[in-house]
């Protein structure tokens, strides 16, 4: 290389700049000629193969695959419940969810360490100047030992050729990093709102069991003021009354009970929203239900791509592969280009002379002959690395499909129970009718009409929890099926 042969030009700043250039131009041809030869060992990545299923063992009779058309909302998932206060809730998880606020944090970070393994490419560049004022301890050879002022300025540059995919491969790595913590973002996201709509319809549905428990608790008091009429009339005996008060007394207590399971929910939803329990509340209001809404299902081999739990998890296998080319590539010896060029002088007037330049110019070519089996170690641990995120990403895809047909299968049957406890509440109803009749007409036993209300309240009862586990199931199967979300939502840091 001939680019410091030829004569320097006159001293002054001017000369530093035009040497600089030219050292520029040096580490552009070695860049050129780096990258030509340069070659990345260890493993290429291949994604796990997995035995997917053609369809979902649960899926309706006459189900077909789900069209654009038909798939959820992107994000606003929830929004298919319409329910105006259940929007509301739900987009303050973005905003204040401190759990997603984490994961957003830990995302950001990724990308900050994907952009670092990027700048390795390029060659470094630092300068310093200095002044520097010192005696030695020997005499010199003039018989003088007078202090010296010694000024400096330099600009120095040094670059790494990637010959074995070091950097290349540790790029990649913090790539597939960083897509998976955004992956983990969304999954955090799901997961809260998931969480949110479960909350709020186990809420409401306790709102609806607090209205049947109120509706319970007036008649019971209408029946024991019915029974004590009788007794005052000579009609009724004693243990009617005392039977009466007893069933009134427990249906109270049971609507206090209650209360207790509603603040939980409301106090987790709080928190779910980012607002301290204290002073969070919601209004009752019992569940109006409606038959859930249909959820579009896809063909199983979809769900790869919209569960971001899946994705991140396969990103985690990726990066943990790279990770394995970069062990491999300590055995080899690393090549750095190293350049530096200034002045130095022990006479400030002379500092950015001509005679004062220095400069230097050469590789450096370092490798380690002995370490014991260090590499060997950290070889051998990061396959093993690969192995355990490899399986824990085979492991994540099958409790996806069991997440997705333990839902399916939950609404399948809720829907069916859903018919036969509709006819055992009027059946219930009817029966507590004609007891209470036959009760009044002196035909039967207050026993019997006790037995008769616990029965109508207890299938009411049953009815509305189905009626709100069905609700619930719902979110569970969207939430399963990844919501909104699918993998080309996981932009790579550098698109973002």
């Amino acid at each position: 290389m001939q680019l410091f042969k030829k004569p320097w030009p006159v001293a002054g700043p001017s000369s530093l700049i035009k040497y600089m250039s030219r050292i520029k131009q040096c580490l552009v041809i070695s860049l050129f000629a780096g990258g030509l030869a340069s070659c990345a060992v260890g493993p290429d990545y291949t994604r796990a193969t997995l035995a997917v299923p053609e369809n979902f063992k649960e899926a309706p009779a006459g189900w077909k695959v789900a069209q654009p058309a038909d798939e959820l909302e992107r994000g606003a998932w929830w929004k298919i419940f319409n329910d105006s206060q259940l929007n509301t809730l739900a987009n303050k998880i973005e905003i204040s969810n401190q759990t997603v606020a984490a994961y957003a944090a830990a995302y950001q970070r990724a990308r900050a360490l994907a952009r670092q393994a990027r700048a390795a490419f390029l060659p470094q560049i630092s300068a310093a100047a200095d002044a520097t004022r010192a005696r030695t301890t020997a005499r010199a050879v003039n018989g003088l030992n007078a202090p010296r002022t010694t000024y400096g300025l330099s600009l120095d540059a040094s670059w790494e050729p990637d010959l074995w995919g070091t950097l290349r491969r540790t790029e990649r790595a913090e790539k597939a990093q960083a897509q998976s913590a955004a992956a983990e973002l969304e999954n955090a996201r799901l997961s809260a709102q998931a969480t949110l709509v479960q909350n709020y319809f186990q809420l409401r549905t306790l709102d609806a069991i607090q209205q049947l428990l109120n509706d319970t608790v007036r008649a019971y008091r209408q029946a024991l003021k019915l029974t004590q009429n009788r007794y005052a009339q000579g009609v009724a005996a004693r243990a009617d009354v005392l039977q009466a008060q007893t069933a009134l007394q427990a249906a109270q207590a049971a609507a206090l009970d209650n209360g207790i399971a509603r603040a939980q929910y409301e106090h987790a939803i709080a928190v779910l929203v980012g607002e301290p329990a204290s002073t969070f509340s919601l209004s009752a209001a019992p569940l109006k239900f409606a038959a859930p809404p249909r959820i579009p299902l896809m063909l199983p081999s979809a769900l790869l791509e919209r569960r971001p739990d899946i994705a991140s998890a396969e990103r985690l296998a990726a990066a943990a592969n790279e990770k394995i080319g970069v062990t491999m590539a300590a055995f080899f010896p690393s090549l750095k280009l190293l350049a530096t060029g200034g002045y130095q002088s022990s006479a400030f007037s002379d500092w950015l002379s001509a005679p004062a330049r220095i400069w230097s110019l050469g590789p450096q070519l370092a490798a380690v002959l002995f370490d014991g089996g260090a590499r060997q170690a950290q070889t051998a641990a990061a396959r093993a690395s690969f192995e355990q995120d490899t399986a824990h990403y085979r492991q994540t895809v099958l409790n996806a499909f069991q997440e997705v047909e333990d839902a399916l299968a939950a609404l399948r049957i809720l829907e069916q129970e859903a018919v036969l406890q509709r006819q055992a509440v009027q059946s219930a109803q009817h029966a507590l009718k004609i007891v209470l009749n036959q009760y009044k007409a002196g035909m039967t036993m207050y026993l019997s009409v006790i037995s008769a209300q616990t029965t109508a309240f207890a299938v009411e009862q049953k009815m509305v929890g189905i009626n709100g586990q069905r609700m619930v199931a719902t979110a569970g199967l969207i939430k399963a099926l990844g919501g909104g979300w699918d993998g080309s939502q996981m932009q790579a840091p550098s698109q973002k």
